[in-house]
């Protein structure tokens, strides 16, 4: 399987260039991993391996060295789309990330400390964890990475994470730079989510409720007379904003989005923010007992550069 799909994973290099105030020219250089998706010279990336490039290439096995360009790239996920001018390259499918289970196998390949086409195999430790569990990442992003076990570091920023079949399930983003074999990875159907939108426009126009959010936890469900551990409880909303303009408050618990069940504060974030500015959406709400419904235009998210991550959480490169 690896020997299969090895030859559709990249070397990413970039050039940064910067200018002081005393008008000297700083410049510096970059590496991270990719891997193309699409035969027709699309490759999938990290946004942190090529932010501020100036110029960037990528290399095919060993030597074959090509210009690449920036189709778009989302910074809140930490995902980039390149485009070559090539086509008929190997390329590799992307699979299912809700599908594949804690303790399955997964596999690594990429470019760590700059030795090329390196392969690490482990397992799923866990999924669906957020910047409270990779501390130090800005609060403002969207994480639901899977962990892995396999022996990831820095220059694997950007390669894929492959199931048995080698599919792509993960996009290798972080470590946990202190511990032993903790890796994080995007899980490929957040990608894949956003993907068309990258394409076409080259980033992704987000869309706000309003509120900012937690996830349940056991005292609050008894607290609120709540059936189960679920939703996403509204800790504060915003004045003069959409929930605030539908009635919504501190305490009320979001159960569904548009008939989309809310596990938590990180599922709400991200369906919210997809789900299109100006659209009027459906949201059931759970209040002092009882169960509601209540419709939410959704406004504009407006989002500024995103903080770097701090160590010893750290994306790698």
């Amino acid at each position: 399987m690896a020997a299969n799909a090895d030859p559709a994973v990249v070397f990413v290099k970039t050039i940064q260039e910067k200018k002081l105030l005393a008008g000297r020219r700083v410049v510096g250089q970059g590496f991270g991993s990719g891997f193309v998706y699409d035969s027709n010279g699309l490759i999938l990336t990290n946004n942190h391996v090529i932010e501020s490039a100036t110029e960037i290439s990528v290399v095919f096995g060993r030597t074959r060295e090509v210009s690449a360009t920036v189709v778009g790239r989302d910074p809140p996920t930490d995902v980039a789309v390149l485009r070559v001018e090539a086509t008929g390259l190997p390329a590799l499918p992307l699979g299912d990330s809700d599908a594949v289970r804690v303790g399955d196998w997964v596999v690594a390949i990429g470019n760590p400390f700059e030795l090329q086409h390196t392969v690490s195999a482990g397992i799923l430790s866990a999924k669906g964890r957020t910047h409270q569990d990779v501390r130090g990442l800005d609060e403002t992003g969207y994480y639901e990475f899977l962990q892995t076990d396999a022996s990831i570091n820095f220059g694997n920023s950007g390669g894929p994470l492959l199931d048995t079949h080698g599919r792509v399930v993960g996009i290798n983003t972080a470590i946990r730079a202190e511990a032993n074999n903790i890796g994080f990875a995007i899980p490929i159907n957040m990608v894949k989510e956003i993907l068309p939108r990258l394409l076409k426009d080259g980033w992704v126009r987000r869309s706000k409720v309003g509120v900012h959010v937690a996830s349940v936890q056991p005292e609050d469900a008894e607290r609120l007379q709540l059936g189960s551990v679920v939703g996403a409880l509204i800790t504060h909303v915003i004045p003069g904003g959409p929930a605030d303009r539908a009635g919504l408050r501190p305490d009320d618990v979001i159960l569904e989005f548009d008939d989309k069940p809310v596990s938590g504060a990180e599922r709400l974030r991200w369906i919210a923010s997809l789900a299109g500015v100006g659209r009027t959406v459906t949201l059931r709400i759970a209040r002092g007992g009882r169960l509601f419904e209540t419709r939410v235009t959704l406004e504009e998210l407006r989002q500024g550069p995103l903080t770097p991550p701090l160590t010893p959480f750290a994306p790698f490169r």
